[in-house]
């Protein structure tokens, strides 16, 4: 297996020395190792991936230098704008190093929203012309770097790494994020779910809250009925803008996460322009991208009360405990929406947590025959 060290200090020797990107499980050792040991201008966690390839092309056109810029590969999407119509030959030709998680790996088990992004991952890049090399633990680090390092400096434009499953070793974080609630995100659905009517809709974020709705619905021995936003980061308040907007009288809820509401931030303006009095948008806000390893995201820095008034939600409210959530829906009750319901709480979830046990498209079925009652 290759150290996050060892693979730092090698794209250090070549030149790199701006790092960005949004984290990912595969690479999680590696952003860790980044974490710890980059310096604050020259380690930037972006909101999302294009985001990053756009900031590394800034970094080359003043410094004439090579960024690096991590992320999963359904994160590729997100790159498609930047790499051809700004990084691409023929437009500025700038050159930098993609690296990326392959999630979904042909042969590997994975989750379903990682199926079809990872069968169809290389042939976006070969599609996109970015020459790219595959690295796993056995890979020969210098020979593979050299060969890309080659690529890029002839070229003078992306190349690309791509990361398969276990190719890191562990690496142990010193990193600390100082939590902003002694609230369990778990506990804070548990209460929601008690205060929540049943004709109530939920659309809920990719990673670990839905899996703990999920859980908690089965264990209520609630009918499984919410839509889980498996994958689309960043998408979660759209989707429940799209279904606030079909279905006006049934009120709809949005579970949504602070990596995703980032991600795509400019959903929430719209969402307050259009002003649907039916949506309720609660961000359940730990300031970490947990789901991928627990890296930093900037939520706990941001007013998020000033953010969706001054975009046009109609009211604003905060909780970081039981008690709080409680009282304030009760209020929520009697106000009309666009609502922003922000939760903070800690990170952290229990082991054990499981995963839906239906398919993407039996989700689906469950939500329409919910949604259209």
């Amino acid at each position: 297996m290759i150290s996050p060290v060892s693979f730092f200090e090698a794209l250090k020797s070549r030149g790199v020395d701006l790092f960005t990107g949004v984290p990912d499980s595969l690479l999680k050792n590696f952003c860790f190792y980044l974490k710890d040991h980059g310096q604050t201008d020259s380690h930037i966690i972006t909101a999302n991936e294009g985001n990053a390839i756009a900031l590394a092309a800034g970094y080359h056109l003043s410094t004439g230098k090579i960024g690096a810029v991590y992320l999963q590969n359904s994160g590729i999407g997100n790159t498609i704008n930047p790499l051809v119509s700004l990084t691409d030959p023929d437009v500025y030709r700038i050159p930098l190093l993609m690296i990326i998680g392959w999630r979904g790996e042909p042969g590997i088990k994975d989750e379903p929203q990682h199926i079809k992004q990872g069968s169809i991952t290389l042939q976006q890049l070969k599609l996109l012309d970015i020459p790219y090399w595959i690295l796993d633990s056995s890979s020969d680090l210098d020979i593979v770097l050299t060969d890309v390092f080659l690529s890029i400096h002839d070229s003078g434009s992306p190349a690309a790494v791509v990361i398969r499953k276990d190719t890191f070793m562990d690496y142990n974080s010193t990193l600390t994020i100082q939590p902003i609630s002694e609230l369990q995100r778990e506990n804070a659905l548990r209460k929601l779910l008690d205060l929540i009517h049943s004709k109530d809709i939920i659309v809920s974020t990719t990673g670990k809250t839905s899996r703990e709705l999920f859980e908690l619905r089965f264990k209520r021995g609630d009918s499984q009925r919410d839509f889980f936003t498996v994958g689309s980061m960043g998408h979660t308040s759209s989707i429940a803008l799209g279904v606030a907007l079909g279905i006006p009288k049934r009120r709809v809820i949005c579970l949504d996460g602070d990596g995703s509401m980032l991600m795509h931030l400019g959903a929430v303006p719209i969402i307050g322009n259009v002003k649907p009095s039916n949506f309720i948008h609660i961000l359940l806000n730990n300031g970490a991208h947990e789901s991928v390893g627990g890296q930093p995201t900037v939520a706990n820095e941001i007013d998020f009360e000033a953010i969706a008034l001054a975009c046009g939600y109609r009211h604003y409210h905060q909780a970081n405990d039981q008690n709080s959530i409680e009282n304030c829906w009760h209020v929520i009750e009697a106000q009309q929406g666009p609502i922003f319901f922000e939760i903070k709480t800690c990170i952290g979830s229990r082991e054990d947590l499981g995963r839906p046990s239906f398919s993407p498209e039996q989700n689906k079925h469950f939500f329409i025959e919910h949604a259209r009652d």
